[in-house]
């Protein structure tokens, strides 16, 4: 019951990347880079291991950024001619590769960090990738002219790699949509079939990260626009019900999503985010148990995965360590509130 994860993406540390930054720039090359990656993501194994979460992973530890991390082993992208494109529509200006020809996997994107991973923990182990729909809105395209049709492309690719990582002993794949929450028609008319594709034949746990992004000013700042209310998720929600998608993760702590939209996941597992991504304030076990119990108004509990809001990339090491430890806390102390109450 509760069994607790994290988003995705977590801090990096000084001696592998910049730091504070989406796309932070590494501190050596080659072989030495690859030893300071395999570093970074045991360091961050164990540290999930120590505060007591249940279901981890790599921290995306080895990718520059979420979605270039994939894109880096895919042929047919120019990677030598960014060029300056609004994405998230429009919140924010970034530096994005071209697609100029058909895309194909140059070989296995994520083998060395996910088999790394699972050599390396006994836990449940998550393993998240880009979804087809934020890739397409994270491209400059070139080649296809259809977005609907580079996201197929695209689709094909994830599967192609999700299989993989299933083989290499990965229990959960989960694919991040941030996109879904902005482009809300194209996610329910089109893109919720996209990532359907992404994730055919999978037999492990299949996941889709759907939320209101890091905690950067862009964000932030998109978010004091949304109202008092925040109901992009009540355009999403039904499709993903109907999907085969089993697993849905959502923002829930210090947001303005109703909740009671989780209603409309009824036969999926929930990963209610109760960890805030976009502040240093550090929640308390009981802040993290109380909304677990506000959630369980809408989700059963064997259905309800404590989490992250979002991805802590961008969050100073230290602070994102005590957030892991609060999670850990925090869904202890529900366990123990909902255990009791039960046997009153």
């Amino acid at each position: 019951m509760f069994e607790t994860a994290i988003a995705g993406s977590l801090p990096k540390p000084a001696w592998l990347s910049e730091t504070h930054k989406l796309w932070p720039q590494w501190k050596a090359e080659g072989d030495a880079l690859r030893q300071a990656k395999a570093d970074a993501t045991l360091l961050w194994i164990k540290a999930q291991e120590d505060a007591g979460l249940d279901i981890i992973g790599d921290g995306e530890q080895s990718r520059q950024h979420f979605v270039h991390g994939f894109l880096e082993q895919v042929d047919g992208i120019d990677f030598e001619h960014k060029v300056k494109m609004g994405i998230r529509d429009n919140r924010y200006d970034a530096m994005v590769p071209q697609v100029v020809s058909a895309l194909k996997l140059k070989g296995r994107v994520h083998a060395f960090e996910a088999q790394l991973a699972r050599a390396h923990t006994r836990h449940k182990l998550k393993f998240t990738l880009p979804g087809p729909m934020t890739i397409v809105d994270t491209v400059a395209d070139r080649f296809y002219g259809d977005k609907i049709k580079m996201a197929f492309a695209f689709a094909e690719l994830l599967n192609q790699e999700a299989l993989a990582l299933q083989a290499d002993g990965v229990d959960i794949v989960q694919f991040d949509e941030p996109a879904f929450n902005v482009y809300m028609k194209d996610a329910a008319d089109w893109g919720v079939k996209a990532l359907e594709r992404a994730a055919q034949g999978l037999t492990c746990t299949t996941a889709v990260h759907i939320c209101y992004g890091y905690g950067i000013k862009a964000n932030v700042d998109w978010k004091n626009t949304l109202g008092d209310e925040w109901r992009q998720y009540e355009q999403i929600f039904p499709a993903l019900a109907k999907s085969s998608i089993q697993q849905v993760s959502l923002e829930c702590y210090h947001s303005h999503v109703p909740p009671h939209l989780m209603k409309l996941l009824e036969g999926k597992d929930v990963m209610v985010g109760v960890i805030d991504v976009a502040s240093d304030v550090i929640e308390t076990p009981e802040q993290v148990a109380d909304t677990i119990g506000l959630a369980l108004k809408y989700v059963s509990k064997h259905r309800l995965f404590p989490c992250t809001n979002c991805g802590l990339a961008p969050m100073d090491r230290d602070i994102a360590l005590k957030k892991l430890d609060a999670l850990a806390k925090g869904a202890a102390l529900a366990r123990k509130r909902h255990r009791e109450a039960a046997q009153d």
